[in-house]
């Protein structure tokens, strides 16, 4: 059985574990706001079915989504517009390259994104989500993660939406290319806007944890009995974040912990142990790739300890 930590301070001994390596990494500095971020900060939070749950570390920091939010707003579009609509304009092939990387854009066929966790994929789901302008876009996508989290509370941090719309000039470029091959049609200064507030909506990884647990139990809130997503849709979003979730250090990350995991860099980690648990992870010091240093080494421990892999069962 996996997932079977009994109390925050038996987190909080792998947290005190992990966290010298948080020097190993230095937090994002090509998004300005990012930059000031704490290096050393690291918490970790486990949410079961039940409720139960557990924290350990700077459990009151909050971390903006980033990449993360590629995995959600996926799921939103596909219960809005559906599989066949999401994947003519999307693939679900994983790719090598960086996350934010124009090369494949221009030698795969049709210039179609390979996945939606690359920012050329992401973008293009984003811009499938509905609505007549970016505040109404922009928050079905906030209620939909306020249902997840049941809780009411989460906004966005507007420092890093600025900074990050400000900064956004290869998003932009991937935005135009799109747009020239016709994957998407509306205004690229829009697009960026939804997709900067996107990527800051802010929790902290009590919050990050109950979304992983959602998808760990196929898409259905156990405490309110609500399937906040369909079945098969979570089924495809956790597919994707094993191949594909932590950037082109997946099929590694598969290796050492083995649970579907998506990162983002601002130091955020979601996972969910299918059937069993969700975890949420900061930690800002990241890795070359663009992975939280010591939220990788926590959750490797974590997977040795309780025997999380996926590919064990």
């Amino acid at each position: 059985m996996g997932c079977q930590c009994r109390s925050n301070e038996e987190l909080q001994q792998l947290v005190d574990q992990a966290k010298k390596y948080t020097n190993k990494g230095k937090v994002a500095d090509y998004i300005p706001a990012l930059e000031k971020a704490n290096p050393e900060g690291l918490s970790v939070a486990i949410y079961y079915p039940d409720g139960k749950g557990y924290c350990a570390g700077d459990v009151s920091g909050k971390v903006t989504l980033q990449s993360i939010s590629k995995v959600l707003t996926l799921a939103l579009v596909l219960m809005e517009k559906g599989e066949e609509y999401v994947f003519s304009y999307v693939g679900k092939e994983p790719t090598g390259d960086p996350f934010n990387s124009i090369a494949k854009l221009e030698t795969n066929k049709a210039s179609k994104p390979l996945n939606p966790m690359i920012n050329a994929g992401a973008l293009t789901v984003t811009h499938m989500v509905a609505g007549d302008s970016v505040n109404e876009r922009f928050n079905r996508i906030l209620h939909f993660i306020r249902e997840l989290t049941q809780n009411p509370t989460i906004g966005f941090n507007e420092d890093v939406a600025r900074s990050e719309y400000n900064t956004a000039d290869l998003n932009r470029s991937l935005s135009y290319f799109l747009k020239q091959h016709k994957v998407i049609n509306e205004d690229v200064e829009n697009l960026i806007e939804l997709y900067s507030k996107q990527c800051a909506i802010e929790m902290d990884s009590q919050d990050l944890a109950r979304i992983g647990c959602v998808l760990a139990m196929n898409g259905k809130d156990q405490l309110t009995g609500k399937q906040i997503i369909p079945g098969d849709i979570a089924r495809i979003c956790k597919t994707f974040m094993v191949t594909c979730g932590m950037y082109n250090a997946s099929g590694e990350f598969a290796i050492n912990v083995g649970i579907p995991a998506k990162s983002g860099v601002s130091g955020g980690i979601m996972g969910a142990v299918p059937g069993k648990c969700g975890i949420g992870i900061y930690g800002a010091a990241l890795d070359e790739k663009g992975n939280s240093v010591a939220g990788i080494k926590i959750l490797e421990m974590m997977a040795k300890k309780y025997s999380l892999s996926m590919f064990n069962m």
